[in-house]
């Protein structure tokens, strides 16, 4: 029997489902996490092997002891995964450190966590990407602006979602940057005046895919999170042939294997100097794990599959064991933020849209600055109907 270390298994909520297909598969599973173990969900107790508490997840002599536990107690370890951003380089070292070679190493790290890094691979890909400048000395940053021209966009090179992620309009505003930042090392891009389009699927040993599919945010991230704004994003019916290939290219690009990811990009909405005509594809940042909040949940209505068990079969099996052949919709995801008056109420969109719905409830704290308060997913034939669906939710009374 194989032993499959999951950490933090029951952050996002739903993250149980993997650890369950896991067990119907026949993997041993074993969990890493700071919860204790009457408090996680019934279902997740109920699949688990055995669960070590640490004190602190951010500790890694701590997780590194008890991943030694549980190899001294079960044997070797043949998996160990998060499926998370915020553990991505955790999970790396220690897969280093116990020799543990199905997943991502600590020598990976830079090309899949460092914005600036990325870049190479993109080109490898043949995938254009924005101009860019590690911020260094106040004088440089400026110049770059001077360069590209205002705005600029600044982020940690290394950084989760849109934390501390900035638009400089002005001078004034690079130097109140220079004023107020923190230790990251930042990356200065050219401003692209684009929507955000992803490839995401599970791929297997050999770099192929298994399950392809994407959404679009027609939001900033960075401006829902610093505007502190209502949030949306959609799975796609369909792949476009244009995005699976660009998605495809970028996989062999960056050499993934047994992974699920989550592959961002812009298409320009208009023509831009230096970067291409209106609806041309440029290359935004790379994720190795599913795309964070609800989307694994929107990926199955979406495609009226079960991805944590096309994960699981990957894990397993190498393949998937489920036919794909089934109809598809768009799964439109829609975060209301609390204090703002709006005209349609829970039981009014219950009413109208309640054959479409198929979830809804309060968004996690954790989760709420990038995707708003309360949340409502909902499943669409047309984008006619589903942009209906978004007027209707966002309309706020005058």
């Amino acid at each position: 029997m194989k032993n499959f270390v999951f950490v933090s298994p029951n952050f996002p909520d739903s993250y149980w489902q993997f650890c369950s297909e896991l067990k119907k598969n026949g993997m041993r599973v074993l969990g890493i996490g700071d919860c204790p173990y009457f408090e996680l969900r019934q279902e997740l107790r109920e699949t688990l092997d055995d669960y070590y508490k640490v004190s602190n997840l951010e500790n890694y002599d701590e997780v590194f002891r008890a991943v030694a536990f549980l190899t001294y107690k079960f044997g070797k370890i043949d998996w160990l995964e998060s499926n998370n951003e915020y553990w991505l380089e955790r999970d790396a070292a220690l897969r280093t450190a116990f020799h543990i070679t199905t997943g991502l190493q600590s020598s990976d790290m830079d090309r899949i966590k460092h914005k600036s890094a990325m870049k190479a691979y993109y080109e490898k890909a043949g995938i254009p990407t924005a101009r860019y400048h590690l911020v260094d000395k106040k004088e440089d940053a400026l110049a770059f602006a001077h360069e590209v021209g205002y705005p600029v966009i600044v982020k940690p090179d290394n950084g989760v979602g849109a934390n501390n992620t900035y638009r400089l309009e002005k001078d004034a505003d690079l130097d109140n940057f220079f004023a107020t930042k923190d230790s990251n090392i930042y990356i200065m891009e050219e401003f692209v005046n684009g929507e955000v389009r992803t490839y995401d699927g599970i791929i297997d040993s050999k770099g192929e895919p298994l399950f392809e599919t994407g959404n679009v945010t027609p939001q900033s991230i960075m401006d829902i999170v610093n505007n502190n704004d209502n949030s949306i994003y959609y799975i796609v019916k369909d792949l476009s042939p244009e995005m699976r290939d660009l998605g495809r290219r970028t996989v062999k690009a960056f050499n993934v294997r047994s992974r699920f990811v989550h592959l961002e990009f812009f298409v320009l909405k208009a023509d831009q100097k230096g970067l291409g005509k209106k609806g041309d594809i440029i290359g935004l940042e790379v994720n190795m794990r599913p795309a964070g909040g609800y989307s694994p949940d929107m990926y199955d209505y979406s495609n009226e599959t079960n991805v944590y068990k096309l994960w699981a079969d990957m894990v397993a099996f190498d393949k998937i064991t489920i036919p794909l052949d089934r109809p598809h919709h768009f799964c439109a995801f829609c975060g209301r933020r609390d204090g703002k008056n709006f005209v349609m109420e829970h039981d009014a969109i219950i009413a109208k849209y309640g054959k479409h719905i198929k979830m809804s409830g309060r968004i996690p704290k954790a989760l709420s600055g990038a995707m708003a308060d309360q949340m409502y997913l909902a499943n669409f034939d047309t984008e006619e109907e589903m942009q209906q669906f978004y007027r209707d939710l966002l309309e706020c009374k005058a």
